[in-house]
């Protein structure tokens, strides 16, 4: 793969990274402060809402963290090793918690009366964007690993 391809990936992954982190730590409290004094029946709820969007936060840095691994092994040319499988596998693991850490927030703000539908929607969209990457890394996941099989037994022959 060309340099100008995978530098221009890495410069997104870390504009990503960066407008997550800027909204995490400036837009996320003042947003949940003004809801909460928007609705004060709801406001025992800022907190575990804010956390529960943080703990979302860490595996998606992980995942971003593991997607510049694997393009750095893409420009030296080690696609096809065990260390693209690794960051696959964590880049699945990582989509798959944040699938698991939301639906597990749209169930406690169901209980509690305020799953507000456009809460919900996006939650759902974010479920559903993560559920899909962890499907596409478990494919190129099992790619990968068969390539690499096809690889040593190839290597062992010769």
């Amino acid at each position: 793969m060309k340099r100008g391809r995978t530098a221009f990936l890495k410069v997104a992954i870390f504009v990503i990274g960066f407008i997550t982190l800027g909204l995490c730590l400036f837009l996320l409290p003042r947003l949940a402060g003004h809801t909460a004094e928007m609705n004060p029946g709801f406001a025992y709820l800022q907190y575990p809402v804010i956390i529960g969007i943080y703990m979302t936060v860490v595996p998606f840095f992980i995942a971003l963290y593991q997607s510049l691994k694997l393009l750095r092994l893409i420009e030296q040319k080690h696609a096809f090793s065990e260390s693209a499988v690794i960051a696959l596998k964590q880049i699945k693991h990582c989509a798959a918690a944040i699938v698991i850490h939301y639906l597990m927030g749209v169930i406690f703000l169901g209980t509690q009366g305020a799953l507000h539908p456009g809460i919900a929607l996006m939650g759902l969209g974010i479920m559903f964007t993560a559920f899909i990457i962890a499907l596409f890394a478990a494919v190129l996941q099992e790619v990968l690993r068969n390539a690499l099989e096809i690889k040593t037994e190839n290597d062992l022959t010769v």
